[in-house]
C-alpha cells in the first residue's frame, strides 16, 4: 500500500500528471466502455461501471467523455478487449503486477516482456509474484473531511478493515468484495470520495535506495505510458529521505 501511494505522490511532485492526463482519460474511458459492455449501461445497476465512472470523475474526466464511453459500449462497433494480468520482477527483485486491457494479446505481451528486460527486470509466469499482494478495495478521502478518529469510526461502521490517515488523505482499505457496499456507506456519511477502486496491496515489500528507486521508476513509468496498460503496482518501500531525493532529481 505504502509503495503505491508514495509512487502516486512522486509522480505528482515530478509534474508528470499533465503528460499522463490525456492517457489517463483514454484509459478510464476504456474501463467505462468495457464495464458497460459486460453489464448494464446504468451505473446504478452495474457496480463495476459505477466504480469506473466514480474514478473517472475523481480524475476530472469531463461528463461528455464519460457519456460517450458508455454509449460506445452499446454500439456494434465497440472493440473487444481482453483483460490480462502480467506478473514480473523489476530491478532489485521488486515484484510488479501489470494490468492490461488489449485488443491484441500478442502485441501487449511482447511490449510488456521487452519493457521489463530493457529496464533490468524480467516477466514471470502468472502467479509468480501474486502471492506478495492481496486484492483489496481502497477508498481515499481528503484530510479535510474530518479528523482521524471521525473517519476511523465511519470506516468501522461501513465495514472497512483499516484506515491510514496523514496530513493529506485518509486511505480506507476493505475486502475487495465489500468495496461497493463500503464505498456507499462512506459516501452517505462523509460525502463523495476522492477515489474508489480495487488495488493490489503488497503484503511483503522491498526496500530501495535512491539508485534502486530511480531504476524501478523508469520501468514503471515506461509501462504506464503504454496505451494497453491500465494499472501498474509494485511492492517497493523507500525512506522519506530517498523519496525526497528522487523527487528533486
Amino acid at each position: 500500500m505504502a509503495g503505491h501511494s508514495k509512487w502516486a505522490n512522486i509522480q505528482h511532485r515530478k509534474g508528470r500528471q499533465d503528460k499522463l492526463r490525456s492517457k489517463l482519460f483514454s484509459k478510464l474511458a476504456k474501463e467505462i466502455t468495457v464495464a458497460a459492455k459486460m453489464g448494464d449501461p446504468d451505473p446504478d445497476k452495474n457496480p463495476r461501471l459505477r466504480l469506473a465512472v466514480k474514478e473517472a470523475k475523481s480524475s476530472s474526466v469531463p461528463k461528455d467523455v464519460i457519456d460517450r464511453a458508455i454509449k460506445k459500449s452499446q454500439g456494434g462497433d465497440a472493440e473487444n478487449y481482453d483483460e490480462i494480468r502480467y506478473e514480473g520482477y523489476g530491478p532489485n527483485g521488486v515484484a510488479v503486477i501489470v494490468e492490461a486491457m488489449t485488443d491484441n494479446r500478442n502485441r501487449t505481451a511482447s511490449t510488456v516482456r521487452s519493457t521489463f528486460s530493457k529496464n533490468g527486470g524480467n516477466l514471470g509466469e502468472t502467479g509468480s509474484v501474486g502471492f506478495m499482494f492481496d486484492r483489496k478495495g481502497q477508498v481515499i478521502y481528503p484530510a479535510s473531511v474530518g479528523d482521524a478518529d471521525t473517519v476511523m469510526m465511519a470506516a468501522i461502521e461501513a465495514g472497512a478493515e483499516d484506515v491510514q490517515s496523514d496530513d493529506e488523505n485518509h486511505v480506507i482499505i476493505c475486502a475487495d468484495t465489500d468495496l461497493n457496499e463500503v464505498a456507499n456507506a462512506l459516501e452517505a456519511d462523509l460525502g463523495e470520495s476522492e477515489s474508489t477502486k480495487l488495488i493490489w496491496q503488497p503484503n511483503i515489500t522491498t526496500e530501495l535506495d535512491l539508485e534502486g528507486l530511480t531504476k524501478l521508476m523508469k520501468l514503471l513509468d515506461t509501462l504506464e505510458e503504454d496505451d494497453d496498460i491500465q494499472r501498474v503496482t509494485a511492492n517497493f518501500e523507500a525512506s522519506d529521505e530517498v523519496m525526497a531525493a528522487f523527487a528533486e532529481s
